[in-house]
């Protein structure tokens, strides 16, 4: 026993021998590693707090900066260089209420709408869980609300198509928006949409077949990416996709831009795609089309088409007047919505360059609720958008004064939604 206890502790010192050398040799890796990291982390500490300190004295710069502009005239040459470049500033006047969030700007967001609403629909005339009059489908949908987001919503429910009854071709130059939500449920997740332009025949929708129509293009939302195809007499021609990233239960704007052949997409306030030869020569559109794919099923809202590109120069500097419908509101609000920057851009860039020209803002609103309460809304709408031409493109306040009208001065009757949206407008007068 003492013999083979003997062996078992020479067989153990020999392996502590042999192994020592190893369990050294990984200890000075280790401490070597632990210094490397130490130092590492130590200059990633310094780099970071020079860092900061450079970028806190960028920013206590552009604070002084500012606080010095704040109340000051700006000068022609600096009024027109940040109404190019869309540098925000703060004039120190008509400053918006305290809470009240501020226009976002989008320097690539260019969008205008067109000058003349020729369809628009919010479903707001429609009764909850009926298909609305001016639409045709062969599928299935209704009006309905949520408990999220306002007003009137056409939900689609099945594969098939979904046309807004617009009456004859558009012109060359068009525009068309409407507010989409995508699906709620848990297994209809983002968005499986097709939107066709289509030229085609309005009482024949079969037209076509797979390729609806006789000539068009085909713009899809997918959940992770947006895509389209134009096509004429049954076959594809030139398409295009780009990774876009839908979330579950949200609000979307989407807006598509005609002019003659080019095609440019846009969604919130972000240029998907701009196409030259988008749609194909040689056809008049007529026709607009919503199409489902997979099991998705969205609701679209406040459905709006328009002719024409508004000239803003010439319609205020020899006109003396301006009509525009492309800055948005907030149902009963005076909040400026953020897809209005395109046609406040396009103001402001006329007003930089004619810097002797004042100007008066009228708001103007449909027939729909309390006349008091519209004369109000229709000048605080009015005092907002002075507010954010002088602060976020940098037009001096005091060339701008602003009224109301509420719904003393129609335009059109207010017998339909058309008619309301072109009552529901922005009027600029050359002083």
């Amino acid at each position: 026993m003492k013999t083979l206890a003997g062996s078992y502790l020479l067989i153990s010192l020999s392996l502590l021998a042999v192994s020592a050398p190893a369990q050294i040799l990984d200890i000075r890796r280790a401490v070597r590693n632990k210094v490397i990291n130490k130092v590492n982390n130590n200059i990633d500490q310094s780099i970071d707090k020079q860092l900061n300190k450079a970028e806190e004295a960028i920013i206590d710069s552009i604070n002084k900066k500012n606080e010095s502009d704040t109340g000051e005239k700006a000068t022609e040459e600096s009024t027109g260089q940040a109404a190019k470049e869309n540098v925000s500033t703060n004039s120190g006047q008509d400053a918006p209420k305290s809470g009240q969030e501020s226009l976002k700007t989008y320097s690539k967001y260019d969008f205008i709408p067109g000058e003349k609403v020729i369809f628009f629909d919010d479903f707001s005339q429609t009764e909850i869980g009926d298909f609305p009059v001016s639409w045709n489908t062969n599928g299935s949908g209704e009006v309905i609300t949520t408990n999220l987001f306002p007003g009137k919503w056409l939900q689609i429910k099945d594969q098939g198509f979904y046309i807004p009854e617009t009456t004859g071709d558009f012109p060359d130059n068009f525009t068309v928006e409407f507010d989409c939500i995508t699906a709620t449920s848990a297994d209809k997740s983002g968005i499986d949409m097709g939107f066709y332009i289509i030229s085609g025949n309005m009482k024949d929708p079969t037209e076509g077949g797979a390729i609806p129509g006789v000539a068009g293009n085909k713009i899809s939302f997918g959940e992770y990416s947006a895509s389209f195809t134009n096509y004429s007499d049954g076959s594809y021609m030139i398409s295009g996709s780009r990774d876009t990233k839908f979330e579950i239960n949200t609000e979307y704007r989407f807006s598509f831009w005609v002019q003659k052949q080019r095609l440019r997409i846009y969604l919130n306030e972000t240029k998907v795609f701009d196409i030259p030869k988008g749609m194909p020569e040689g056809f008049k559109y007529n026709i607009l089309r919503f199409e489902l794919g997979g099991e998705t099923s969205p609701f679209i809202s406040n459905f709006r088409v328009a002719a024409g590109l508004p000239d803003m120069r010439n319609k205020l500097i020899t006109e003396g007047k301006l009509v525009t419908y492309g800055i948005y509101f907030d149902v009963n609000s005076d909040k400026v919505k953020p897809e209005s920057f395109g046609t406040l851009k396009g103001i402001a860039a006329v007003l930089s360059e004619n810097p002797t020209v004042k100007v008066k803002i009228f708001g103007h609103t449909d027939s729909d609720g309390n006349d008091a309460a519209n004369l109000d809304l229709s000048k605080r709408r009015a005092a907002s958008v002075k507010n954010e031409l002088s602060k976020n493109f940098a037009i001096d306040a005091s060339r701008m004064e602003t009224d109301g009208k509420g719904e003393s001065q129609p335009i059109a009757p207010n017998d339909n939604l058309t008619n309301k949206a072109l009552n529901r407008r922005v009027e600029f007068i050359k002083l």
